[in-house]
């Protein structure tokens, strides 16, 4: 164990958090709101106690393994969300700690769960960090820190492994610090186009980049009270757009940008995910058709939830609170589907699930002819037999975690429909879910050790289970 490391690596990110809130606290002088102080109190501590950290963890050996990848990625990010959570809590915004450290790490982990009740008297500084947590978190805290800081070690592919979602993660090109740089230069390119083309709706320059933050990841978080719903449709279908996009595996975009468009096409897992959004759009709209005045809104509407809730981002248009039954049930399911590996989206992952599938298939065909040779291939590869036990290994701790978290939360008794959408909203960092906590309400109910639980099923979710874990097994801390 690189304890130093560890250490060191922590202390970047504190630093590089106080940069990060450099641009609220711009947004606060600009609009001359008294939360400026918060937030520049906030950077000035984490400067402190980041240089304190790189101090203390000053080495020479920069070696990163997989056991020290998965504890900087857990300890960054409960790091960065206690000390995000400072500025609503110092401003007296947020006046509960554990209220502001939930909804700081449901923007980290950009789940959209929210506390607030009345969002339009939020400063709009708050609101800014709240909603740049989002962009932030979408693609990793860690795989920037990878992109911009020099000489990064090969090694720290581990950490990219540990922070990005789905059963495989490598690199896109041979060196791991290029493979950060493309990453954020996709996720920035898609984040501007959104931006003007929303700007191009007339949406506001501020509602832009706010909402922009919120879709690119997937996250959320809005700065009025119904979300997206008092938006032009025309604002709609491009947030509807954007989010099925920042579903989708950075891997396809990166063979897009290197014109390798066969490569592309051939994305089974990507082809799967649209068809899954495309018969759930279809059997939503065909439900609530006799809710709605005509058929383009009736499948904007299905349209949009869909998108929302399939790729975790959690804004709404309606309150899906209200449709029928089956249309719910659909979007239930959707949230435990989730979007592409690879994607800023969470939920169990399209290529997890095609793979459990035919791992399914294969035992099948097992049963029936014992002595055949069966694979299972991915996107045309065949993939290990370490690939299909971490699978299957993942799956078992997902449901072990749910309903673990489920009964955790289900002490607080509310219905069961609340906490069971709850703990699926929040695990699989989709935010809004049915019941008590649907898109019109909010988790403000729920009790401080509810809020708690809800945050562990929070990171639990968006750096999927093994790292929040390992921190938690006493041989992770050995130097061995």
């Amino acid at each position: 164990m690189n304890r130093r490391m560890v250490i060191f690596t922590l202390g970047q990110m504190v630093l590089l958090e106080a940069v990060l809130l450099l641009l609220p606290i711009l947004v606060s002088a600009l609009y001359g709101e008294a939360c400026i102080k918060a937030l520049a109190l906030t950077a000035g501590g984490c400067v402190l106690a980041g240089a304190l950290l790189m101090l203390a963890g000053r080495t020479k050996n920069r070696v990163i393994y997989a056991k020290e990848g998965f504890l900087i990625v857990s300890l960054a990010w409960i790091s960065l969300s206690a000390l995000g959570a400072l500025p609503f809590f110092i401003s007296g915004e947020i006046p509960n700690y554990i209220d502001a450290f939930f909804e700081t790490v449901s923007g980290f982990t950009t789940t959209g769960a929210s506390i607030l009740t009345n969002l339009e008297k939020m400063s709009r500084g708050l609101l800014f960090w709240r909603s740049f947590t989002h962009w932030v978190g979408g693609m990793g805290v860690l795989v920037f820190i990878m992109a911009i800081v020099p000489n990064v070690s090969e090694r720290s592919i581990h950490i990219i492994r540990a922070e990005m979602p789905g059963p495989i993660v490598g690199k896109l090109v041979p060196r791991v610090k290029d493979t950060a740089k493309i990453l954020y230069l996709i996720y920035i390119g898609l984040t501007v186009l959104e931006i003007i083309l929303l700007v191009a709706g007339k949406m506001p320059l501020y509602d832009s980049i706010v909402h922009t933050f919120g879709t690119a990841g997937t996250g959320g978080f809005g700065i009025k009270g119904d979300s997206i719903a008092s938006y032009s449709p025309y604002l709609q279908w491009v947030i509807t757009v954007f989010m099925l996009l920042f579903g989708i595996n950075f891997n396809v975009f990166y063979l897009l940008l290197a014109r390798r468009f066969r490569a592309a096409a051939k994305s089974t897992e990507v082809w799967t995910y649209l068809a899954i959004v495309g018969v759930s759009v279809a059997a939503i709209a065909v439900n609530i058709r006799h809710m709605y005045a005509t058929i383009a809104e009736t499948v904007r509407l299905s349209a949009f939830q869909v998108a929302s809730i399939i790729t975790t981002t959690g804004y709404s248009t309606c309150d899906f609170n209200l449709w029928p039954g089956f249309s719910k049930s659909v979007l239930l399911v959707l949230m435990f589907i989730g979007a592409c590996a690879g994607s800023t989206g969470g939920g169990l992952k399209g290529s997890r699930l095609m793979i459990l599938v035919k791992m399914g298939r294969n035992e099948l065909r097992h049963l029936i002819h014992p002595r055949s040779v069966t694979t299972v291939k991915l996107e045309g590869k065949q993939l290990d037999a370490a690939t299909l036990h971490n699978v299957a290994n993942y799956f078992i701790l997902y449901m072990l975690a749910f309903f673990s978290l489920f009964l955790a939360v289900s002490l607080d008794r509310f219905d069961i429909e609340t906490d069971f959408s709850a703990v699926a909203a929040c695990f699989n960092n989709i935010g809004p879910g049915f019941g008590a906590v649907g898109p019109a309400a909010s988790y403000a109910a729920y009790s401080p050790l509810s809020k708690i639980v809800l945050s562990l099923a929070m990171l639990l979710g968006r750096l999927e289970i093994f790292p929040v874990i390992l921190m938690f097994v006493p041989s992770t801390w050995t130097k061995k």
